[in-house]
């Protein structure tokens, strides 16, 4: 999607594409709870699922989890992780009308400052985890998306680079 006219500047259709395959990825996230969660140790690929919340951007994804999990020491040893989130119903009909995005990029905790704006934000769609969120042990976690694929009708792949 990063096509160039002769001035250097993206053209109108490429932006217009752009917002509307923005807005897909947003109305996903917002009919989802669950994501997974992919990181790795040792050439290892491991994966979890997580609850999350995307910014308004999508420049980020937020999700919780206790310092002393698997997930949270890959991600200190390998910053690079990976979350899908999907709308299918384990039906046929998932063939032709679900949907899929995989973001790739890098995850760290965020910092305290930032840290009870995020809280405020997660659990305003995860409410019944707020006592999970709230522990001393429980770390907040920024995933800075670099991109996003978007599967739909099982073989349509759209890519949308977040700057």
């Amino acid at each position: 999607m990063d096509q160039l006219n002769g001035s250097g500047t993206r053209t109108v259709s490429v932006l217009k594409e752009e917002l509307k395959l923005s807005e897909m990825i947003r109305e996903l996230f917002s009919s989802q709870r669950l994501a997974v969660l992919g990181t790795q140790s040792g050439g290892q690929p491991y994966a979890n699922l997580v609850a999350f919340v995307a910014s308004d951007d999508l420049k980020s994804i937020f999700f919780a989890t206790a310092r002393a999990t698997r997930k949270y020491a890959n991600i200190q040893a390998d910053s690079r992780v990976t979350v899908l989130i999907d709308n299918r119903s384990n039906q046929e009909a998932d063939f032709s009308k679900a949907a899929a995005v995989t973001a790739t990029g890098n995850a760290e905790e965020v910092g305290e400052n930032e840290r009870e704006l995020i809280t405020a934000t997660y659990l305003a769609k995860h409410p019944m985890l707020e006592e999970f969120v709230r522990s001393p042990s429980c770390a907040i976690l920024k995933v800075q998306v670099e991109t996003y694929y978007l599967v739909s009708r099982f073989q349509n792949v759209m890519e949308l680079h977040v700057k």
